[in-house]
């Protein structure tokens, strides 16, 4: 039997049916005008319900789906809340009372973990406590992750203090006339740098930092004729030595926990090299790395599977 999954993030709309082993996932990133740097709450909504028909179309006939989840926040905390999770939560209440299966409401971070374990072949990660990045648009966080029934809990240890790490990126790529969201062109940009400029020297407090002040240096960099190559490293090696840092200071405080990475800029691949390197830090695959409904499936699955064994 499947589970089917979904997730409405402020970029993705995203549909997954798991089946305990195999799943299958797809999305759509919302469309912004170009020169932008995001949407508002309403457009995302809005383009979401639009989008949501063709997604659970590219996944074919869903009559044997036993369950539905949807992700219905950004975390797992009080207070957590965005309207564009409203789309998936709707339909999804909608579906599993039409179907007549249980429906079960998740966090879009806990989706994440739960992807990036299942598609780093670590599924077991989410029945033992780890340490966490979930590293994207909206947050970059370093979390103490332990099981919590079939599901997970988080708990914040650490990150930034002001802007995220994906905030940073998309915001250096539109200065340099890159698509929002700008991080895999940034990415590719950076790769063909031959000198690159000296990672900027993060300000950090115990497992914490501020990457705020980054903005004005790549904005002097633009304005002294750096080139965009140069630019895009020096933008990606600073926020790759900074979460290098916390990370070892992480580990040396809760020794023998692996590290999971999650979320889209995980899937950078100056990132997964100096953390994979230095740290041995498990990576989702770079699909599942970005916003997807493959964690929120998988979740319902095993939400499932515990309400059955009751």
């Amino acid at each position: 039997m499947r589970t089917l999954g979904l997730d409405t993030s402020n970029y993705t709309t995203s549909a997954a049916a798991f089946d305990g082993r195999e799943g299958h996932n797809a999305g759509k990133l919302l469309e912004v005008k170009a020169g932008g740097l995001g949407l508002r709450q309403s457009e995302a909504l809005f383009q979401h319900v639009k989008a949501l028909p063709a997604r659970l179309e590219e996944l074919g006939p869903l009559g044997d789906v036993a369950a539905v989840a949807a992700s219905t926040r950004p975390r797992e905390v009080e207070g957590s809340y965005m309207p564009c999770f409203l789309a998936g939560e709707s339909l999804g209440r909608s579906m599993a009372s039409v179907l007549g299966v249980p429906f079960f409401a998740v966090s879009h971070q806990q989706g994440h973990l739960a992807a990036a374990a299942w598609s780093a072949g670590r599924m077991d990660l989410l029945d033992r406590p780890f340490l966490a990045w979930h590293l994207s648009g909206g947050t970059t966080e370093l979390l103490l992750v332990e099981p919590v029934g079939a599901n997970v809990q988080a708990k914040r240890i650490g990150g930034t203090t002001d802007i995220s790490a994906g905030q940073l990126i998309d915001r250096t790529g539109v200065l340099l006339g890159l698509q929002f969201p700008a991080g895999k062109a940034l990415d590719e940009c950076s790769k063909s740098c031959t000198d690159r400029p000296d990672p900027f020297p993060v300000k950090r407090n115990d497992l914490e930092f501020s990457l705020s002040g980054m903005e004005n240096w790549v904005k002097k960099l633009v304005e002294n004729g750096e080139p965009p190559e140069g630019v895009a490293a020096f933008t990606l090696d600073t926020i790759a030595r900074i979460v290098r840092l916390v990370t070892v200071e992480a580990q040396n405080r809760y020794p023998g926990l692996p590290i999971l990475c999650s979320g889209g800029v995980a899937s950078n691949s100056r990132l997964r090299y100096v953390l994979g390197e230095f740290c041995q830090a498990v990576f989702a695959e770079p699909k599942y790395s970005t916003d997807n409904a493959m964690g929120v499936a998988i979740l319902a699955h095993r939400l499932m599977e515990r309400e059955g064994n009751k």
